[in-house]
């Protein structure tokens, strides 16, 4: 068996093999996509082919919708190049159960897959095609918090940016510049109304990416390549939405078991892709079987019954609830804690560091004891049973393939949205104080030493990419483990940074803190170890 829309048409050794197929004309379902598109998604990795695309999948299986969703990547074209045009745009979707079996499903709710670059001229035609259609009613994301940034650590506008506000909009780079001069040619071509949805684990998702967009655009008014009329447009709720989500699922890089299981029956599209980027990607998703999806629902050109798809529609304020409990106590910061201290200390799967004493106490710490205070229960989720499902059942899920070295990419990134929300909520709270916080602290500390790149046995240790990667290394430079003396004053530009965490760790009274527990940790070799047993 291999994936591609002809060999899917003799239905009965996918049948044999358990696999389930589209129940829906694919043929008849792309054409209609062609000249109707609805959704498009930007961000074309795994928890797009994972999740969303089979939501879309459910609803064109029962016969609720009838269009499909184009896809567009902006940032990594090898993941169209290799993994979605071979492959007749189609997706092996694996659900991994906390039993071991293996639930599958061939997803063909993609239509199209295209690059979102000017260069490739064709593609960007077509991509401007789409955004002028009346009908298109949702433009999604899902490519990572780094994907909104328009500056660097110190604040600077990253050259892309520069660029593009110099240039315009007719070749722009940077993914916020692109989806800006998509927007503009929606607003030529009849100010039609249309919907941004960030589907990124960002408190306020909705209003990073309006804000960037608006950075973008008001340097384009300034120089005089698009009208003032156009910024209205996109300020007019009426007519551009930027709805808030909050999106759970865990979608880990592509397993080699999974492949083997796979190819033992037969199936031969099992190629697993590391792109010039650092991208893992295979013809197959292997994910887990739990997922959420809370969006604010505020469409103005309309949208899809994605309810009946398991998608939660409420209003902003119940999105916000649920994503500050997600991103900011019961899953990301639990996750983070584990990647960071999973690195240092040798481990290679995140289900075997809850086995590990000091790290499942850890995690317990950081999700009951300091996050839990500081949620507020939003109603459509309880919080108490959801941070329960995630640390007795996900987390511990052996048969999801998920590496502390992938959920440590980009953690520069993340820092104020799973930490710094928590630590501005005790600082402002009437009866809890940011300077009784232990963990948290605790796991920035850490974060710091692995930035260091040496493990806890002093060898060399090959750090995730990360945007800020070689400013953070340059800040930290002058520190050798085993000598206290040596960080000085290292630590104090980046615990300050208002970028990175939200705030600034000492005006929160935690600054002095998180050094001791550094200074700690770097005294030599097992140091981590010995740190994590001393306060767990």
């Amino acid at each position: 068996m291999i994936l591609s829309k002809d060999a899917i048409k003799d239905i009965i050794p996918w049948e044999k093999a358990g696999i389930k197929l589209p129940k829906y004309e694919l043929e008849k379902m792309i054409e209609y996509t062609s000249k109707n598109p609805i959704w498009i998604h930007f961000g074309s990795g795994n928890i797009f082919r994972g999740f969303l695309a089979v939501l879309q999948q459910s609803l064109l299986n029962s016969g609720k919708i009838d269009t499909g969703i184009i896809t567009a990547e902006a940032f990594d074209y090898e993941i169209i190049d290799k993994i979605y045009t071979p492959y007749d745009n189609l997706s092996l979707l694996v659900l991994m159960n906390s039993d071991g079996n293996l639930e599958k499903e061939v997803i063909g709710s993609v239509s199209e897959s295209l690059v979102a670059d000017s260069l490739r001229k064709d593609e960007w035609e077509r991509l401007k095609a789409v955004f002028s259609k009346k009908s298109l009613q949702m433009v999604s994301f899902t490519v990572t918090e780094k994907g909104y940034a328009l500056v660097d650590i110190n604040g600077n506008y990253l050259p892309d940016v520069i660029h593009d506000f110099e240039i315009g909009h007719k070749t722009p780079k940077h993914l916020i510049s692109k989806i800006a001069a998509l927007a503009y040619t929606r607003y030529l071509n009849g100010k039609h109304p249309i919907a941004f949805v960030s589907m990124d684990n960002c408190s306020h998702n909705g209003d990073i990416l309006k804000n960037a967009i608006k950075v973008v655009v008001e340097k384009w008014l300034d120089n005089g390549y698009v009208e003032s009329d156009f910024l209205s447009y996109l300020n007019d709720p009426h007519m551009v939405s930027f709805p808030w989500t909050m999106i759970d699922k865990i979608t880990p890089r592509p397993s080699e078991k999974i492949k083997e299981s796979l190819n033992k029956f037969g199936f031969e599209s099992t190629e697993i892709v590391c792109t010039d980027k650092k991208t893992f990607i295979a013809p197959f998703v292997n994910a887990e079987v739990c997922q959420y999806l809370v969006v604010e629902d505020h469409f103005p050109n309309g949208r899809m019954p994605l309810e009946h798809a398991g998608v939660l529609f409420t209003d902003r304020r119940t999105v916000d609830m649920v994503e500050k409990m997600k991103v900011g106590t019961c899953l990301n910061p639990l996750h983070t804690s584990l990647a960071i201290f999973g690195c240092l200390l040798g481990y290679v799967l995140i289900a075997d560091e809850m086995e590990d004493v000091q790290l499942r106490k850890l995690v317990d710490k950081i999700g009951y004891d300091e996050g839990m205070p500081v949620v507020i229960n939003p109603e459509v989720i309880n919080p108490k049973d959801f941070l329960d499902q995630v640390i007795n059942e996900r987390l511990t899920n052996k048969y999801i393939p998920d590496t502390p070295q992938r959920i440590a990419t980009d953690t520069s990134q993340k820092m104020a949205i799973r930490f710094g929300e928590t630590i501005k909520t005790y600082c402002s709270h009437p009866s809890l104080t940011a300077k009784d916080l232990k963990f948290i602290p605790l796991v920035i500390a850490g974060w710091l030493r692995y930035l260091l790149g040496i493990d806890d046995e002093g060898n060399n240790m090959e750090l995730s990419p990360d945007p800020m990667l070689f400013e953070l290394k340059e800040y930290l430079k002058d520190i050798k483990l085993g000598n206290i003396d040596s960080v000085g004053d290292s630590l104090k530009l980046v615990l300050s940074n208002e970028k990175l965490f939200g705030l600034n760790l000492y005006d929160a009274g935690l600054g002095e803190k998180i050094e001791v527990y550094f200074k700690e940790m770097i005294a030599g070799k097992h140091q981590v170890r010995n740190t994590l047993k001393r306060y767990l």
